[in-house]
């Protein structure tokens, strides 16, 4: 198998996220329910990821680090304590269904900072000339269809100058690039576990730097007596029982991802990427879109003049390639690129995806493109 769909998850993980699930399993109980040795460890576990998390992205407080099932919980969780009724929101025009669902659940009032592809001056542009007449912004900071990595430091600069709150989607950046919460001075910052990260699925983070409304409540470990949440993180947003397993998991790949570090971790997938726009540029009918090095992240998305996108992917799995076809539930970023009619062929790398792999998938794709002319 040859997995190249590490956007939608991170299938293959280093063996030391599974050991730390499996020792959860028969090892921790709750945290902050009890002080028997179960619960104790279970507490420190979730304690220590906090504070690795916080450090990976610059996080002056561990305990604005909230654990949340995954992004889009994350950023409901920070539209709804940003957004409210009927206000205007500026969003770019990359933005994943878990941004725009939630946004329009709360308002009509949404404008788009449409650019172009790869052009981070269009898109800043795009934002100053919009961002007037905003009372929020949402922008993610990679887009998960195309791999294009937003100006989010300079839009998130425009935003405080404006005094605008900022709500980050980080989910296609953490792990992969440095997500430095302290200077983007943002809102908040969403991202996924089971990502770039290497957690489990059902983990997720909620960077949190301005007040949050609760989007559930129940019982929270502590300050017990009260019937409402507490007013403090990370409790106030934590309600109920922990996914101990996860963060457990997720700490042994916040590590994984720490000690190898960001820089390179991302040097080795734009590596993975120009190799195979180097493979793949002289395929018969093949588009691909791609833009300079220091605007894509290890994401490349391609067309096959007369196939369809899921015929594509259906026989490459043929061979073992996992990829994923479609609009990857972001329309909006489709949209922008004129491909919402047919949709694209994503093929995503992570640092367990070797050289040879996307020779292989080169390969087979000029024998596909043969077959089918």
């Amino acid at each position: 198998m040859i997995y190249l769909d590490n956007a939608a998850t991170s299938l293959i993980k280093p063996v030391s996220v599974e050991n730390a699930v499996v020792n959860a399993m028969r090892s921790m109980a709750s945290p902050g329910r009890g002080a028997h040795a179960p619960a104790m460890r279970a507490a420190e576990t979730v304690f220590e990821c906090r504070e690795a998390a916080a450090r990976l992205f610059d996080v002056p407080n561990a305990e604005n680090v909230v654990f949340t099932m995954n992004a889009t919980h994350a950023l409901n969780i920070a539209i709804r304590s940003v957004v409210k009724p009927g206000r205007r929101v500026l969003v770019s025009g990359f933005e994943h269904n878990s941004v725009t669902r939630p946004l329009r659940m709360l308002t009509d009032d949404i404008t788009v900072a449409g650019s172009r592809l790869f052009d981070a001056e269009n898109t800043l542009s795009e934002f100053d000339s919009k961002l007037r007449r905003a009372d929020a912004v949402v922008c993610t900071h990679v887009s998960n269809a195309f791999g294009y990595i937003l100006p989010i430091y300079e839009i998130a600069a425009l935003c405080r100058r404006a005094g605008v709150p900022l709500i980050v989607d980080a989910s296609q950046s953490a792990g992969v690039l440095s997500v430095d919460f302290a200077r983007l001075g943002a809102a908040f910052v969403a991202m996924p576990g089971h990502k770039g990260l290497f957690g489990p699925q059902g983990t997720g983070i909620l960077l949190c730097g301005a007040d949050a409304s609760p989007l559930m409540s129940g019982g929270s470990g502590s300050d017990s007596i009260s019937q409402t949440m507490p007013d403090y993180l990370p409790d106030r947003l934590e309600a109920g029982t922990h996914n101990v397993c996860g963060i457990a998991g997720l700490l042994a790949g916040i590590k994984y991802v720490s000690g190898i570090g960001t820089d390179a971790i991302l040097a080795h997938e734009r590596a993975l990427l120009a190799r195979m726009i180097r493979g793949l540029s002289d395929v018969r009918g093949v588009e691909l879109f791609h833009g300079s090095k220091e605007l894509q992240s290890g994401v490349l998305s391609v067309r096959m003049a007369g196939t369809d996108c899921e015929t594509l992917a259906r026989l490459l799995s043929e061979h073992g390639v996992c990829t994923r076809s479609g609009l990857h539930c972001a329309p909006f970023a489709h949209r922008t690129v004129g491909t919402l009619d047919t949709g694209t062929l994503r093929f995503s790398f992570s640092p367990f995806v070797t050289p040879e792999e996307i020779d292989r998938v080169c390969e087979l794709m000029y024998e596909i493109s043969i077959k089918l002319s």
